[in-house]
């Protein structure tokens, strides 16, 4: 019986280099599953017992598939009542909480125990007194084979990206007067201890780093909570340092943030494929619901009624879904009638579906279409799913007027428009979507924050046609950026007529990128884009991003770990700042693509993945960046780019990842009472 971490690393040394999410899985399929296997064949069979929170950990990581082969025929919930099955082994994949060490051993002591042998893993520290109360079973030592604190409790939500699992943390953390809460505390401490269990997994040491508060007459308990999350989580990373293998000095980056780093981020319209699929669509996650077809045709129910249904998942082993997720919609478009077209001229299988002359098919031919077949059926149902979706999301942009509302937001968010292109707008377009009048409304505020002083606001809403409680978002994220962003209030009164001269405001800088021309509607990045390439060159300001360990650190930077990215970006900071244009060439048709690359089959294509080029012996250093309060789907589109320029992996870490609908909504809870509803389960506003 052991008591100990993984004595394996994530980076360094002669280790082979494995990204975020698929060193989770290796760690719970082999650290933790495969490390029961004994030469007795009949233990090779065992049962996983798992409480509610390591099941998603679990499922977050593994497959089922992945399990079983792992030896596990049966998985359990720990609370559930089980059949007694003494003869089997037992995984108990749990954490180390009073409840689950006293069903533990209920299971496990006695004469006549649950199962033959149990091996423990705790999914976080355990405290000694419930590891002295195990202890103190003498009838269940013996039947224990393993001991060990995997230090694995986040949720992993992409190959780069995990939460917290906290989605009511914006309220719990910001809320009014959240401070004098019982939950503030509990919250920070779920969240600090879940984020430091992502070092002790990885075999991480960080350079703890974290957006501090301004000095400020007027700042509140919200802008010390990243500093809070900052110092919990530094306690527990350096009492790591006792595990096996942990290092000693920094090996990676990490920068605390909260939502207040980016208050457009979460409600402008982002029109990337990934992003359109969650803003747009009735997802419920990753899942989608389409109705089934085969070879271009609707199955019918069995029963007479509507067209069968099944769910998908937009997942990375889809091919299709991990080329097209990051790029603009327009762009996911064209390549679909691209692969469709060229698949449909070259694959045998389909060819034949186009076959209408009746003519005689050689055997060769015949034999041809037969091995083409079941590769013809796997192509066409991903290109048909992407095709039926990239359908409905383009409908929706038509039929919502989308282009035009999302210029404007943009237009805002770059200085290029301001209170009269926002009132022509609302008086023309009375009938729009609340919600989409709300979000355009929340980036004027944000950039013109003193045009809702006073009754300006209400006023404004009052043109829009929204209630009272969508003007309380606006109040609420007004109160969450803090009252010392505003202005001071002007002298003359409001109206609605507004002056042909046009203050210059802008909430971003536009960038050139020489390498690659930019669709329209596609200016818009996020803050934390420039923050991940801030850390890579230690450039972040000290005075407005503290590190928690700045005795151990000599300059802002990470060292030489950090040099593949660094000399990547060395230009990045030179020469005169250039505009780039509100429309390129680009945006004004629809072009055909210039680079094509096609295999045999019709079915692959120009790739950002098949371009990229990151090659794991000169990865430098992680960077990680944890965002409180949730983050968007623009902000994990950064880390993803920002990877392959960087030559570093950034993952990003939140409580939350967050469509519009559902921030909007807890933005309107920050002002109600306690006894709201909070957590998985929000009442939507829209």
């Amino acid at each position: 019986m052991s008591f100990s971490d993984s004595e394996s690393g994530s980076h360094g040394g002669n280790k082979e280099y494995k990204f975020f999410r698929d060193f989770t899985r290796d760690r719970l399929l082999h650290e933790m599953l495969g490390s029961t296997k004994t030469d007795d064949p009949r233990s090779a069979w065992k049962v996983l017992i798992m409480d509610k929170v390591t099941v998603k950990v679990m499922s977050h990581s593994c497959k089922m598939s992945d399990i079983t082969d792992q030896g596990i025929s049966l998985v359990e919930d720990l609370f559930r009542r089980r059949e007694p099955l003494p003869s089997m082994d037992a995984i108990y994949f749990i954490q180390p909480s009073k409840e689950n060490i006293v069903m533990f051993l209920s299971d496990m002591s006695g004469r006549e125990p649950l199962y033959n042998k149990a091996y423990v893993f705790f999914s976080s520290s355990a405290p000694k007194q419930l590891i002295n109360h195990i202890k103190s079973d003498v009838s269940v030592l013996p039947r224990i084979g393993a001991f060990r604190e995997m230090n694995l409790e986040y949720f992993p939500i992409d190959s780069q990206a995990f939460m917290t699992d906290q989605d009511g943390a914006l309220r719990e953390l910001y809320g009014v007067e959240a401070d004098k809460s019982r939950r503030f505390e509990a919250s920070l401490t779920l969240m600090a201890t879940r984020l430091a269990t992502v070092f002790a997994s990885l075999k991480e040491f960080p350079f703890v780093r974290y957006r501090a508060a301004k000095p400020s007459e007027e700042s509140t308990f919200r802008d010390s909570i990243p500093s809070k999350l900052a110092a919990g989580v530094w306690h527990m990373v350096s009492q790591y340092k006792s595990i096996p293998n942990f290092p000693q000095r920094e090996t990676c980056e990490l920068l605390i943030l909260d939502r207040n780093v980016d208050h457009i981020a979460p409600v402008i319209h982002e029109w990337t494929y990934d992003a359109m699929c969650h803003d747009l669509l009735e997802m419920d996650g990753n899942k989608y619901v389409i109705e089934v077809y085969i070879y271009l045709y609707i199955v019918p129910s069995k029963s007479g009624g509507p067209p069968q249904e099944k769910e998908v998942l937009l997942e990375d082993n889809d091919p299709v879904w991990l080329e097209l997720r990051h790029v603009h919609i327009a762009d996911a478009s064209e390549r679909l009638y691209e692969k469709m077209t060229t698949f449909a001229s070259k694959n045998k299988a389909a060819q034949m579906q186009q076959h209408k002359d009746g003519g005689e098919i050689s055997t060769r031919e015949l034999q041809k279409i037969v091995q083409a077949l079941p590769k013809y059926n796997e192509i066409m149902e991903k290109l048909q799913l992407h095709v039926e979706i990239a359908g409905k999301i383009n409908l929706q942009i038509r039929d919502m007027g989308l282009r035009d509302l999302g210029q404007l937001e943009q237009d805002l968010v770059f200085g290029d428009a301001g209170a009269k292109e926002v009132i022509s707008y609302l008086r023309t377009n009375k009938e729009d979507d609340p919600e989409n009048k709300l979000r355009m409304l929340m980036i004027y505020a944000f950039v013109y924050p003193e045009k809702f002083e006073g009754d300006k606001g209400t006023k404004l809403m009052q043109l829009a046609k929204l209630s009272e409680k969508e003007m309380q978002v606006v109040k609420n994220m007004q109160m969450l950026a803090g009252s010392s962003a505003a202005p001071k209030k002007p002298k003359n009164n409001f109206s609605l007529k507004f002056d042909n001269a046009k203050t210059k405001h802008a909430a971003r800088k536009d960038k050139t990128d020489d390498e690659e021309e930019t669709w329209q509607l596609f200016r818009f990045f996020p803050v934390l884009e420039e923050l991940i390439q801030k850390v890579n060159k230690g450039a972040l300001p000290k005075d407005e991003y503290v590190c928690m360990n700045e005795t151990a650190a000599k300059s802002g930077g990470s060292g030489e770990g950090s040099k593949a990215g660094s000399e990547s970006t060395s230009n990045a900071g030179g020469g005169p700042e250039r505009r780039a244009p509100a429309h390129s060439k680009r945006s004004r048709r629809t072009p055909a693509w210039a680079r094509q690359h096609h295999s045999d089959d019709g079915y692959s294509s120009d790739s950002v993945l098949k371009n990229a080029v990151l090659d794991p012996k000169n990865m430098g250093q992680r960077i990680f960046v944890f965002i409180i309060g949730g983050a968007t789907r623009s902000e994990l589109r950064v880390c993803h780019k920002l990877t392959t320029k960087l030559q570093r992996e950034v993952v990003l870490g939140c409580t939350s990842l967050d469509d519009p609908a559902n921030y909007i909504t807890k933005l309107s809870l920050l002002s109600e009472p306690e006894t709201a509803t909070s957590g998985s389960h929000l009442p939507m506003l829209f």
